[in-house]
């Protein structure tokens, strides 16, 4: 039996000056596949077993196309949304007809433009349609382990919690919110380094460098704070938390370790009013 968004070899049974019509294997003509006549191998003949994608076109009906989507039903995959409509949005994924996105299947706003990572499914009209819920297709037996690095997508943000991050497009990751000092939206591809395996096989994730590594980049980002702010940075090793973040995006932790170096090279002043650099 023939399933909407999977490949098939089809034989040709009869052309037609609009195409080629294929054979589904099943006993009853009607049921034979259109390939569109621009979608015809040159030189193609009666009997010809062509690899062709079956989807349904713009008035619902089933078709045939040799043209390579870049997913198929089941698969995660990165698209890009090609337009905005009263009804969804749709994706780009390389085929005449854009994947639909319904409302309802988009778990926050997505811009034209864009690419987010949904999954490809059947809807109950057998339509073939994307979702950007995706948790429960992904897996947690990745091959990665501590202080690896890692790509993935970010598909999921929860303030309290941190960043959801599809690793490779299709393992669990979490950027924990002490771990999360960028803006990130979903949507963004992210690079990070594995902080830790959880025992479910799920990773946790940071953008920073090892704290060793980070050191070097955090110290010249506190000499940029001050030069940003007329040479002289209002924060010192006893400033809270929130006000390091607020003017440095990083954290407590990373701002006094970078302060503690600047200060051993003998380049800033630190007082209690704040950080200025040492000429």
């Amino acid at each position: 039996m023939i399933e909407i968004g999977r490949y098939y070899k089809l034989k040709i049974t009869n052309f037609t000056s609009f195409g080629a019509y294929l054979d589904t294997g099943t006993s009853e003509r009607r049921d034979n596949i259109l390939l569109p006549i621009k979608q015809v191998p040159e030189g193609a003949k009666e009997g010809d077993e062509i690899e062709v994608f079956i989807y349904r076109d713009s008035e619902e009906r089933l078709i045939a196309t040799t043209r390579r989507p870049l997913a198929q039903l089941g698969d995660l995959a990165y698209l890009q949304v090609s337009a905005k409509t009263k009804i969804g949005a749709f994706l780009d994924w390389g085929l005449e007809r854009g994947l639909f996105l319904p409302f309802r299947e988009q778990k926050y706003t997505v811009e034209v433009g864009k690419c987010y990572l949904v999954k490809v499914y059947l809807d109950k009209s057998q339509r073939l349609c994307a979702t950007t819920e995706i948790y429960e297709y992904l897996t947690a037996d990745s091959p990665y382990k501590k202080n690896d690095r890692v790509v993935g997508v970010v598909y999921a943000i929860r303030p309290q919690i941190g960043v959801f991050v599809a690793v490779d497009n299709q393992y669990y990751g979490l950027i924990p919110r002490n771990e999360h000092f960028s803006e990130l939206k979903e949507g963004d591809q992210v690079e990070a380094r594995v902080i830790r395996v959880r025992e479910d096989g799920k990773l946790d994730l940071s953008t920073r460098e090892r704290s060793y590594i980070q050191m070097d980049s955090d110290a010249v980002k506190i000499l940029e704070g001050i030069k940003n702010h007329d040479g002289f940075l209002a924060l010192n090793d006893k400033s809270s938390p929130i006000e390091i973040q607020s003017r440095l995006n990083m954290s407590k932790a990373a701002f006094k370790r970078g302060l503690g170096k600047l200060l051993k090279e003998n380049k800033v002043i630190q007082s209690d009013g704040g950080l200025k650099e040492k000429l």
